[in-house]
């Protein structure tokens, strides 16, 4: 079985089970998601090094394509110049970072090889113990006290964590917090006397198609490799199977992301990170990874979520609108069972008490057909337009109530941290 996270790696036995039943409601926002069937793979070997790793863990990935410009217009930070900036909240490095020449027409070769030599330094290996294995991500230093971002799902379940740095200094390393709902994990090492060396976030939110990446990470285990590849894809909303995570503007990448690479660095050609790689599309006819087709999360989430974490140990704003409703899709036949005026859309369940829903006066029962003039045909679609509103905004939902449209104005709240 495929780990379209490309890590985590126990020794744990594990038999393909069957698909479950879909969900019977969804919240907006993360939400439980459906999986497919997979089949249990070859078991991986690291070359070299200590840390055992088994069968990987089968997790599969639903991708939702939204389309168009501004995925993350709800999020509002980090969008003014191309050019890496300080992060409020991170401390850069005490040293200056190795400089990257501009790229010229024929010097493509030696741009690459300084980015590695600046990058490299910044991206640790991440052992994690776990109940009865042990596995392998990576994680990019980020802060000059010792603070290291990755996954969350590379330390989901961890009862001890090392963290290997470039020159193969071993350091145990402590869970500041995490973020399930963006996939994220901040770490905490004591920083050798030799300081360490701390990427530079870029900004993710000027990124073009066809531009050069870099991932650096540790894929089966081998440390320090780096692949290269383009951006393919800007704009996806991509729901993980496990834990509800949704990256929202995700980056869609053809350098190849492995067993090992989550929790890593995708650079630019100037060396800044502009992402997170944190999973590969698994092919569902074949129920393996789709070649070419990853995903990292921007670095601009990173720079909205990670001081957060440093500051209180969780994430106090997720930046995201909430509708406050819980419903289920309508099909044909729901809707005949319930005797509904439409097959298609998103049946309230419940609304939250006292949320935006209940105050603007949707109701249980209702059919959501259309938010902000977009069509709502279920509750995962629900789900991708709400990721691209602002907290605070008033949008328009219309509604089934019995036989009767009705079209209600809703001022969003923000997704509560923990949802």
């Amino acid at each position: 079985m495929q780990d379209p996270y490309g890590d985590n790696q126990t020794s744990l036995p594990y038999q393909a089970p069957t698909q479950p039943a879909p969900a019977p409601y969804q919240e907006d926002g993360p939400g439980p998601m459906r999986t497919a069937p997979y089949r249990p793979p070859e078991t991986p070997r690291r070359s070299g090094g200590g840390v055992r790793t088994g069968a990987i863990i089968a997790l599969t990935v639903l991708l939702a394509v939204v389309l168009g410009v501004g995925l993350f217009a709800g999020w509002q930070f980090g969008r003014t110049s191309n050019t890496a900036t300080a992060t409020p909240g991170l401390q850069s490095g005490a040293t200056p970072a190795a400089t990257v020449p501009p790229v010229t027409g024929n010097n493509i070769e030696a741009v690459r090889e300084a980015v590695i030599a600046k990058v490299k330094p910044s991206v640790v290996q991440v052992n994690v113990t776990l109940q009865g294995g042990s596995g392998i991500g990576s994680g990019v230093i980020v802060d000059r006290r010792g603070y290291i971002v990755t996954n969350n799902h590379v330390v989901d379940g961890a009862q001890s964590i090392e963290v290997v740095l470039y020159n193969g200094t071993r350091l145990q390393a402590q869970l500041v917090g995490t973020d399930p709902a963006d996939d994220l994990a901040v770490l905490k090492i004591t920083p050798p006397s030799s300081g360490l060396t701390v990427i530079t976030l870029g900004d993710s939110s000027k990124l073009q198609v066809g531009q050069d990446v870099l991932a650096i990470g540790n894929p089966l285990g081998i440390t320090q490799t780096v692949t290269n590849g383009i951006v393919s894809a800007l704009g996806r909303s991509v729901s993980e199977g496990r834990g509800g995570a949704t990256i929202v503007n995700a980056i869609q990448t053809d350098a190849p992301i492995n067993p090992g690479n989550s929790g890593g660095a995708l650079v630019d050609l100037q060396g800044n990170l502009i992402g997170v790689p944190t999973l590969t599309a698994i092919d569902p006819e074949f129920n393996t990874p789709a070649n070419g087709v990853g995903f990292a999360i921007p670095s601009n989430r990173v720079a909205f979520i990670v001081p957060q974490i440093i500051a209180n140990g969780n994430v106090t704003h997720t930046g995201r609108a909430y509708l406050g409703v819980r419903v289920t899709d309508v099909d044909a036949n729901l809707a005949a069972q319930n005797n509904l005026a439409v097959d298609h859309g998103a049946l309230v369940v419940s609304v939250v008490s006292n949320g935006p829903a209940a105050s603007a006066g949707l109701q249980a029962g209702d059919v959501i057909v259309q938010l902000d003039n977009k069509p709502v045909n279920d509750s995962q679609s629900l789900t991708d337009i709400l990721v691209n509103e602002n907290p605070g905004s008033t949008v328009a939902v219309k509604v089934y109530r019995g036989n009767q449209q009705l079209t209600v104005n809703v001022q969003l709240g923000e997704l509560p941290s923990g949802s």
